[in-house]
């Protein structure tokens, strides 16, 4: 049998905010200087993002752990806010997983193996651990848990599950992502430090990826190939540490510059060979940002139609880290305009600079 990407299921916290009230408050913390208000102000507003989605309620107006009673943001300790993690993130990878088996037909009962990805928090047993409990899975599903792997982790954990799908004919493998990257938010006049505070958002979303013959007409995406391949600088330009008051982000502007300069020759080895983007029907480009996506549409001669959904999902929930690029899958999949057979390339960046890149193709009415 044909290892088969069966469905994706989605989850975001019901906190959502909209991105001009986030600038201002950002804008109005004690310490942020005119220079800093001006960059505030031109970063939020030129990221193409309207809304994303949070933990922390208090960020929508109120008082508690991350805001006081004047408006100004706190300063929780790194345990503190990976305590808020680990009651907060499992309930959405089960939502997410829940709607991806609803979705697929399978039953929690049936699922073989669990593959989960994170890289805002962590505790054992871990969120591996949690959905085989949360969701009633055998306690006798292998687990593997892939931790700090940044917003280009969906595609390991799909690579992972396809090759133990392959290996092992009829397995019902769920892959799981959740991030909670509102939790190490800060108040700081560091443009890098306001680019993650402008983008970074929460969600979760999972996939049922199997050998075994699928339970719906659903559309479905065959796994074709996967690749991974380090750029040649960008090691220092995308960086994820444990800092004493949360985890520290740098994200700086040379990301989509590297991302724009070798864009073409990665995803030109990647193309089967044939090193044509125009032969792709749809594409699924992680949207680290909004210039992020420029680089990839301009690097690649892509018309605007090809970036739609990627755009679509970088307005209305932000980045979400892994999670993000499930949610454009899932709208790929939900596309009724594409056709059968119809090439979906996916693209994916994380620390290193690394970048992978996930190959289907559609498949409508399954047996």
């Amino acid at each position: 049998m044909v290892t088969s990407l069966l469905s994706i299921g989605t989850a975001v916290p019901p906190m959502r905010l909209a991105q001009p009230g986030l600038r201002d408050l950002f804008a109005r913390q004690t310490g942020i200087d005119r220079r800093a208000t001006r960059i505030i102000r031109g970063v939020f507003d030129r990221s193409a993002i309207d809304h994303r989605h949070t933990v922390i309620e208090e960020l929508g107006g109120g008082i508690g752990a991350f805001v006081d009673d004047s408006g100004q943001l706190r300063s929780p300790t790194t345990g503190e806010r990976n305590a808020v993690y680990r009651r907060e993130a499992p309930p959405l990878f089960a939502a997410a997983a829940a709607d991806a088996l609803v979705r697929s037909g399978f039953a929690a009962s049936e699922v073989t193996h669990v593959v989960t990805a994170s890289c805002t928090g962590l505790f054992a047993p871990g969120p591996d651990f949690r959905l085989v409990k949360d969701l009633g899975i055998p306690a006798s599903a292998e687990r593997y848990h892939l931790g700090f792997m940044g917003c280009a982790a969906a595609f390991p954990a799909l690579r992972a599950a396809t090759r133990i799908s392959d290996a092992q004919p009829g397995s019902v493998v769920l892959v799981a992502c959740a991030e909670l990257c509102s939790l190490h938010v800060r108040s700081s006049d560091d443009p890098e430090q306001i680019v993650a505070s402008a983008v970074f958002a929460d969600g979760a979303a999972a996939a049922v990826v199997s050998s075994a013959p699928a339970r719906t007409p659903a559309p479905a995406l065959e796994v074709g190939t996967f690749s991974t391949a380090i750029t040649s600088e960008g090691e220092s330009a995308m960086d994820w540490s444990v800092g004493d008051r949360g985890f520290d982000m740098i994200l700086t502007a040379e990301v989509p510059r590297i991302v724009g300069r070798e864009i073409r020759e990665v995803v030109g080895v990647s193309l089967d060979g044939d090193g044509e983007a125009g032969a792709v029907d749809a594409w699924a480009v992680h949207p680290g940002g909004r210039s992020v996506l420029d680089r990839v549409q301009s690097g690649l001669g892509l018309p605007d139609a090809a970036m739609t959904d990627s755009r679509a999902v970088l307005r209305e929930f932000g980045n979400m880290s892994s999670a993000t690029v499930l949610f454009i899958l899932r709208r790929i999949l939900d596309d009724d305009a594409l056709p059968d057979a119809a090439r979906v390339a996916g693209l994916c960046f994380g620390p290193g600079l690394t970048v992978e890149t996930a190959h289907f193709t559609l498949r409508r009415g399954m047996p």
